[in-house]
């Protein structure tokens, strides 16, 4: 996770997109706090929500292209994601019950808060050989999801996120890079705009708009209150709006080395840690306060978050918390060359299988 980002432009760009992603996840769990009865950001919520994680989950797909499940690479995935959810959701857990006066239970199985993510990377990593092994890998995952939906499960090792999110894993698992070199044509770019402006205009017009668990993707149709027909018309609906979302954001990342270019090597630092900031601010009780503000509220609240994310990018803050995101395992053999801690560490797929 120290590597020197940014040395070639495609490593630029994804890196650029790892970072706006990352700050859009924190910026999302943050409005959370204050977003009721906001009409304005209730519909920037809405559009964000409608593409940050199926963008972050298809760039997990991407940069899966080469797992195979070889014994090294699966060292490096228990120790890059599931040694660290282990500790952070113990952390998570703690903090709830500090700031929310819960009794302390520590259910590895039933992820807590933002730790969700890191149950799902896991277990679509693992499962990167059987997409490839599947005729029609994205009809699949998406017949998959849709069904994950008809059901009532529970919540156990995020189960519903997992299979529901499934399709944009798969879908990055697809892609090539001449995908992403069509997004950032000229011409992509003059769409992009228009697009999450659309989306913008509309979620404001229909603000509050639908129940956010449409988005979150983890309940069923039963909760959601609707029908499986509908359920499954409005799901194809959300995913044809998010795949133009997602475009539209690709098309709209830097192509060349930015100033946060290199911070984008290291999004599970400020991903992991930024929910704990944002607990101590709800025990502090500064969200009621900062709703009181208005628009000054809603703005200080965005730029203390963008702040947050920086600095929990930086390397003094890496070092304290490596411990806990980056723990080691004892090595059975030598890794090859070139391997590192970040699940999401840009490496091009060029090579794997076309």
């Amino acid at each position: 996770m120290t590597r020197a980002a940014g040395r070639d432009p495609r490593e630029a760009y994804f890196d650029n997109a790892k970072f706006l992603l990352i700050v859009l996840v924190a910026l999302g769990h943050a409005w959370e706090q204050i977003v009721a009865d906001t009409h304005a950001l209730r519909a920037v919520h809405t559009v964000v929500y409608g593409f940050h994680m199926p963008a972050f989950t298809l760039l997990c797909g991407y940069f899966s292209q080469r797992f195979t499940g070889r014994p090294d690479q699966v060292r490096r995935l228990l120790s890059s994601v599931l040694l660290p959810y282990l500790a952070f959701e113990a952390l998570y857990a703690a903090a709830n019950s500090a700031v929310r006066d819960e009794p302390f239970a520590y259910t590895p199985t039933e992820p807590t808060y933002l730790c969700w993510f890191l149950v799902a990377l896991f277990l679509w990593r693992l499962s990167t050989p059987l997409w490839r092994a599947v005729r029609y890998p994205l009809a699949v995952s998406v017949l998959v999801s849709l069904t994950a939906g008809l059901t009532t499960m529970g919540y156990e090792l995020a189960l519903p996120r997992v299979l529901m999110f499934l399709p944009w894993f798969v879908l990055g698992l697809r892609l090539r890079p001449r995908h992403f070199q069509l997004l950032t044509t000229r011409v992509a770019r003059r769409c992009a705009v228009p697009v999450l402006v659309l989306a913008g205009a509309g979620a404001y017009l229909l603000a509050p708009g639908p129940d956010d668990h449409w988005l979150s993707m983890d309940v069923g149709h039963t909760d959601l209150g609707v029908s499986w027909q509908a359920y499954l018309a409005l799901r194809l609906a959300l995913f044809a709006a998010g795949a133009l979302l997602v475009a539209a954001f690709f098309a709209c990342v830097p192509r060349r080395r930015t100033p946060f270019t290199a911070l984008g090597a290291v999004t599970m630092y400020p991903y992991l840690l930024h929910g704990l900031l944002l607990r101590a601010g709800e025990a502090a009780g500064i969200y009621p306060e900062l709703k009181d503000l208005g628009t000054r509220g809603q703005v200080l609240l965005s730029v203390a978050v963008v702040t947050a994310v920086v600095l929990l990018s930086t390397p003094p803050v890496r070092r304290v918390f490596r411990p806990l995101v980056e723990p080691p395992l004892p090595p059975l053999r030598t890794a090859p060359a070139g391997t590192g801690a970040d699940p999401m560490a840009v490496r091009s797929p060029e090579h794997a299988r076309k």
